[in-house]
């Protein structure tokens, strides 16, 4: 029996098997965790016990000091689908449809989505690295010993403004990339006017999309604060924890950001 249970676990299905496993428990404990954080957060917001100079203070970070790097990118993906897709459509005599397509791509998808990673990137990351670096330098700790409670000042700060900020971060992402994909289809497109363009623009517009959008950058945005602090938080093991706690964050807040943007594609337009 030992012969035939040594044979099975050199086999690559028996590793397979094993290794998927592994991240499936290591996903339900992540899981676990945060949800256990986003409780104790909830409980505070919910007695209104808000730091708001931190609140401000960690919104100027989100939204303004984000800004640049995700109007580039949003508006950088605008140009180059834009690009692609106006000559197309001309050609098959689709031009009144430009704006309406890149409307609602920008809308839906693209200004949330790239601007979410844009803002990993920066903000997340940033959050996360902090945070570690209270931990293995037992900064937090020394607030445990005094009674104040990480929860209160470290996460709900993050959150609140990740909430309130993002939605706002979206909307200038969003109409600068509609604007640059104008201008580009414009260029690239024959026969393209910018008054068709806009009408086209209008005619596939709707509030609820624009609601819709709002709803799910708020909830892009707190994951993103609440994922970060909470693997900022875990990090154990000097420097080299840091990095990894860092490198964590980043990776399970852009699989956050596919998760929720599946979920309110499914909830809203199926």
């Amino acid at each position: 029996m030992e012969k035939v249970r040594f044979f099975l676990e050199q086999t690559i299905t028996y590793k397979i098997l094993t290794l998927f496993l592994s991240h499936v428990k290591d996903f339900l404990e992540i899981f676990g965790t945060i949800s256990y954080r986003f409780f104790q957060v909830l409980k505070y917001l919910c007695t209104l016990q808000i730091n708001y100079k931190q609140v401000i203070e960690q919104s100027s970070r989100f939204a303004v000091d984000s800004l640049p790097i995700t109007l580039s990118i949003v508006i950088m993906t605008s140009v180059i689908l834009s690009m692609q897709i106006s000559p197309e459509l001309v050609k098959q005599g689709g031009k009144d449809f430009i704006g309406l397509l890149i409307a609602l791509t920008m809308v839906r998808e693209i200004g949330v989505i790239m601007s979410g990673f844009a803002i990993i990137s920066m903000i997340g990351s940033s959050q996360a690295s902090e945070l570690a670096t209270m931990k293995v330098t037992e900064q937090i700790d020394a607030m445990k010993s005094l009674k104040v409670s990480p929860f209160k000042y470290l996460f709900l700060p993050r959150v609140i403004a990740g909430v309130i900020t993002m939605p706002f971060v979206v909307v200038i992402a969003s109409a600068c990339g509609i604007i640059a994909g104008g201008l580009t289809s414009m260029a690239a497109g024959k026969d393209v006017t910018w008054l068709c363009y806009v009408t086209s623009v209008w005619q596939g517009l709707y509030i609820r999309d624009i609601n819709i959008m709002l709803f799910k950058s708020a909830c892009i945005g707190g994951a993103i604060s609440l994922i970060s602090s909470s693997c900022g938080y875990e990090a154990k093991g000097g420097a080299k924890g840091v990095g990894n706690a860092t490198t964590k964050a980043v990776v399970l807040s852009f699989v956050a950001i596919v998760i929720i943007d599946c979920i309110f594609a499914i909830a809203f337009y199926i």
